[in-house]
């Protein structure tokens, strides 16, 4: 899927954020010092880069406003146990894409480098996406089984669509109601709900089966093994 960046000198979160990318089907370079981290950065090509804000060496915010001068456009997801309004600020106006504060869910933090490598372009070759018998067609925005024809209406499909590219994961509410419906908070309704009940019904028309999976208290999942066809 791509080749990510992990600029972060906390051993256990750089093998956590590492394994979780690796899961998803990319590949994974670790850098544990704001020197190498830009050595890297600067080398490239990367499709993203996951940035830790405290670096010993060279700061994040140093990185990224070299990277910048330079001309280094590659998408930027920066994480930060600096969770002011101010800290963010300054993370985004030195050209971060993104910003994460610590702790956060993997799942939150693998859909965010997947929009901002959609917004820099770098996920345009994806013109399909494959589970097993079910099949996406992104340009005709068409759904098959086997072969035959669910039709879906455009939310229905952005949602289907939404959870087979995070295959594997969990997908909260908050993160679907984000990535499918724009909302950046839960406004007390039930159009989640409604929307897979819907979703259900016609995958299980059209032979598919119960391939969406409830996650108590958590969410949603397609699949079991993350990745794209």
């Amino acid at each position: 899927m791509g080749n990510i960046l992990c600029i972060e000198d906390d051993a256990t979160m750089a093998d956590h954020v590492a394994c979780g990318l690796r899961n998803a089907g990319h590949d994974v370079e670790i850098a544990s010092d704001g020197q190498r981290g830009l050595e890297l950065a600067m080398a490239g090509p990367h499709s993203a880069i996951v940035l830790d804000r405290m670096l010993p060496g060279l700061d994040g915010l140093t990185i990224l406003t070299r990277m910048r001068a330079a001309g280094n456009n590659t998408p930027v997801v920066m994480l930060s146990a600096l969770a002011s309004l101010d800290e963010r600020v300054r993370g985004l106006r030195a050209g971060s894409d993104d910003y994460v504060t610590k702790p956060f869910e993997l799942p939150e933090l693998l859909a965010r480098l997947d929009a901002v490598r959609r917004r820099a372009g770098g996920a345009a070759e994806i013109t399909r996406l494959v589970e097993g018998e079910l099949e996406l067609d992104l340009l005709a925005r068409r759904v098959t089984w086997d072969g035959r024809r669910i039709e879906l209406q455009p939310r229905e499909f952005r949602l289907l669509e939404y959870l087979v590219r995070h295959r594997g994961q969990v997908v909260t509410r908050s993160m679907l109601l984000e990535g499918v419906w724009d909302y950046h908070f839960d406004p007390g309704t039930n159009v989640i709900d409604v929307h897979v009940s819907r979703l259900r019904k016609k995958l299980d028309e059209g032979g598919a089966g119960p391939i969406v999976e409830t996650v108590r208290g958590a969410g949603y999942r397609v699949g079991g093994e993350p990745g794209h066809a």
